[in-house]
């Protein structure tokens, strides 16, 4: 396993990480669904296991993934294995779950949501604190008090680094000035380079302040891995949020197919081998240090582990960068 620092700091992530959405399982946020199918809590540790086994060291989670369910998830399975939670990079976020607030943004509750981080990780610190989105009230309003108070929580040694993960360009363009990140963190996957393409609107901001992006979303939520059929399509239970989306109804599919056809003629069929040629894609970007694939079980960890060992061609990315374009 290869490894690579964050920004400026001394603080380094394994290249393949892992994603701790799924671990928080069907969920609601103000009638809202956005979690995942339920998880096997025995088979999340075996693959935390097998993850750490080969290498990895971090682990990215949120307050929202859910409502708290996957923090408290993540330091179970870490104390189950035996394994010192310090001993790994943990990150989670603030800004989707606002409680009793009427802003996920407002200070009060991010130090609130800050502290109950703490006591679902069960830690002292949290490695890497990311503001959730770039939402920061209708007019901006919460930017600047909610950036003061994660300074205050640097300063207090609650959190190490400090992480903007967003949705859009314009909200990164506002938000870095004001926050000082030292990490972005956004979707990145072979159909969608918006945020890591190296004449892009992001990377320029990476390199004029030194930042690192983490990638989530590496695999397309499955879709790369070209394991759903056209002709029957997913059924999402509700609480899932792929329930609502899209990309998975036939058409989509259908759209796609011929496309993943083209793919599995260059580089092979078999799923490991698709996870590793998607997670690479990804990584062969300058500006990135690391992906966050989700995962389930320990099958799913070991498919997207065989992308530490993967190198592609310069001719292999541009097939990649033709087709999916």
């Amino acid at each position: 396993m290869k490894y690579r620092r964050l920004g400026k700091s001394d603080v380094t992530v394994s290249e393949i990480s892992i994603g701790c959405w799924t671990m928080g399982g069907l969920n609601w946020v103000n009638g809202q669904a956005n979690g995942w199918a339920n998880v096997d809590e025995e088979e999340v540790t075996r693959a935390i296991k097998a993850a750490v086994d080969a290498g990895v060291n971090h682990f990215d989670n949120a307050d929202v993934y859910g409502n708290g369910r996957a923090e408290r998830m993540l330091a179970r399975c870490l104390r189950k294995l035996g394994l010192k939670s310090t001993d790994f990079v943990i990150a989670t976020k603030i800004g989707h779950f606002a409680g009793t607030a009427g802003h996920a943004y407002e200070p009060a509750h991010i130090r609130h949501q800050c502290e109950q981080s703490l006591i679902n990780l069960e830690r002292e610190y949290i490695d890497l604190y990311y503001f959730h989105h770039g939402s920061f009230g209708e007019n901006g309003e919460y930017l600047e008090p909610a950036a003061e108070v994660m300074d205050q929580l640097v300063k207090e040694g609650k959190v190490r680094l400090k992480g903007q993960s967003a949705y859009t360009e314009k909200d990164f363009e506002r938000a870095i000035p004001v926050v000082r990140p030292t990490v972005l963190q956004a979707v990145a996957h072979a159909r969608n380079t918006t945020f890591i393409r190296p004449d892009g609107i992001v990377s320029r901001l990476m390199a004029e302040n030194e930042l690192s992006f983490v990638a989530f979303s590496p695999l397309n939520q499955g879709l790369l891995l070209d394991k759903f059929d056209p002709e029957n399509p997913p059924a999402f239970e509700e609480g899932d949020h792929r329930r609502r989306s899209q990309a998975f109804t036939r058409e989509s599919l259908l759209a796609l197919k011929p496309k993943l056809a083209r793919h599995k003629e260059r580089f092979g069929s078999d799923v490991e081998t698709l996870a590793a040629v998607a997670l690479r894609y990804v990584l062969q970007h300058p500006s990135v240090a690391c992906v966050i694939p989700g995962f389930r079980n320990e099958k799913q960890v070991r498919c997207n582990l065989a992308g530490a060992s993967k190198e592609l061609t310069a001719d292999d990315m541009a097939f990649i960068r033709e087709l999916f374009s």
